[in-house]
């Protein structure tokens, strides 16, 4: 009922507008077509409240018959729509917050790598980026290197009292410009010296980059620009540390080729006793054969003959077993090359080798002038053990103080032999002067040909 009496009120209102209306004695045309034109504007209104209030009607209608509960879920589930579209929306802004703070951060970084690169400092593969040991100490170094490569860092030192043309502020941009430019010098040498370093060069290295550091401060000595002494510590250090690296990775990479040569020697003599267990065993056979063929025909001397044989074959077949079950069995040798390092040097080492002669050949390849001559080859059950204490013994005259399995000893051949004599208590046989041969009749031939031809 309140609805129906919210519509007629207009409908009245309209007609004693019309009704009341004062009508001009002249244009009473014009004025009933606006009275008309506004009577249908009414009408549309009108039809337009009777639409909605229908609507409102058939609405009132469908809750009206809805019990209690069921309008309390349908409050509920509007509740909850709500707040899902609520909490839907914090999400989106918190997702917008968490991107711009994102983007905000990249155009800091941008901006700072710009300026970084601006005074030379450039993000490159350092020669310790996959050195797992030294990753955290030169992130810190980097670290450290790029907060002093920064606006007011200290990276350089200069005037501050400078103008130009009367002007504080344009002496202090010029500063600013010509500094900027004397650390992109000085980092550019810095990074090519990083880049190139090799372990023997460090000294060189540093040498040359404190030149660097010297020429800057006597170029820029009028306006006291000069590169800060904590500064050049730190990419002394870096030289450092990559030094130091490249230096062990070196070791490791010759560890690694000694290492192969190693397994190498070992499978040559692995392959050395089987082809001879191998003959061994064909030998024997042979003889066994032989000995019965001759114990059928009644020959007794020669099936004794042929036992004894086969005795000292099954004696080398043990002494071949025990080699191959011994991996510390070898021989010990002591050999010199007067001719390629004179007489005041030695190499000891041991071999597995059944003929032991055959790493001596090896040895004296084309790498040197003149074939090794041998002092001494000594067999023993402990040919690994005999060799490390002689190296201990003679560790203060190494010749190579990197690689310890380069097995060179400033020591002549009798010293040597005095060493070898301790550790074993007997030797068979030692020779202390090398033959020498080639070297000899080489020193002969030259001696002997006319000093212009020489």
């Amino acid at each position: 009922m309140a609805a129906r009496q919210a519509v007629a009120v207009p409908v009245v209102v309209s007609h004693q507008r019309t009704e009341s209306s004062d009508i001009p004695l002249f244009g009473a045309r014009g004025k009933a077509r606006e009275l008309a034109a506004e009577n249908e504007h009414l009408r549309s209104e009108l039809d337009q409240v009777r639409v909605e209030l229908a609507s409102l009607r058939t609405e009132m209608t469908r809750l009206g018959v809805l019990s209690a509960i069921e309008l309390e879920q349908h409050r509920a589930r509007i509740g909850r729509e709500v707040a899902d579209q609520a909490a839907k929306g914090e999400a989106q802004m918190a997702e917008l917050d968490r991107r711009l703070r994102g983007l905000r951060q990249q155009i800091v970084v941008t901006e700072e790598t710009a300026l970084l690169q601006e005074a030379g400092v450039y993000q490159y593969r350092h020669p310790l980026s996959g050195a797992v040991a030294y990753q955290s100490q030169l992130s810190r170094l980097q670290d450290r290197i790029k907060a002093m490569t920064r606006k007011d860092g200290g990276a350089v030192k200069a005037a501050t009292g400078w103008t130009v043309n009367g002007s504080a502020a344009e002496g202090r941009a010029m500063i600013r410009d010509f500094s900027k430019l004397m650390l992109r010098a000085y980092n550019a040498e810095a990074d090519n010296l990083v880049r190139g370093l090799k372990p023997y060069k460090l000294a060189s290295a540093i040498e040359r980059l404190g030149k660097v550091a010297a020429t800057i401060a006597k170029l820029g000595k009028t306006m006291d620009i000069r590169i800060a002494e904590g500064y050049h510590r730190l990419r002394v250090e870096e030289l450092e540390l990559t030094a130091d690296y490249q230096e062990k990775l070196a070791e490791e990479k010759e560890r690694e080729r000694e290492e192969k040569a190693r397994l190498r020697e070992e499978r040559r003599a692995q392959q050395e006793i089987e082809r001879e267990r191998a003959r061994l065993d064909k030998e024997r056979q042979h003889y066994a054969n032989a000995m019965a063929a001759l114990q059928a025909k009644g020959d007794a001397d020669g099936a004794a003959q042929m036992q004894d044989r086969l005795v000292q074959i099954d004696t080398a077949i043990q002494d071949v077993d025990r080699r191959a079950a011994n991996v510390r069995a070898g021989y010990v040798y002591v050999i010199s090359n007067l001719g390629a390092f004179g007489e005041k040097m030695v190499k000891v080492g041991m071999t597995r080798r059944l003929d032991p002669l055959d790493r001596v050949r090896e040895l004296s390849d084309a790498s040197v002038p003149f074939n090794f001559d041998v002092h001494a080859l000594f067999f023993s059950e402990d040919a690994v053990g005999i060799e490390a204490q002689m190296h201990a013994r003679l560790a203060g005259r190494r010749v190579n103080l990197v690689n310890h399995r380069r097995e060179f000893f400033y020591a002549t051949p009798e010293e040597a032999k005095e060493h070898l004599l301790k550790l074993t208590g007997s030797l068979l046989q030692y020779e202390e002067i090398p033959e020498a041969l080639e070297y000899r009749q080489s020193l002969t031939q030259a001696q002997e040909q006319p000093a212009t031809a020489r």
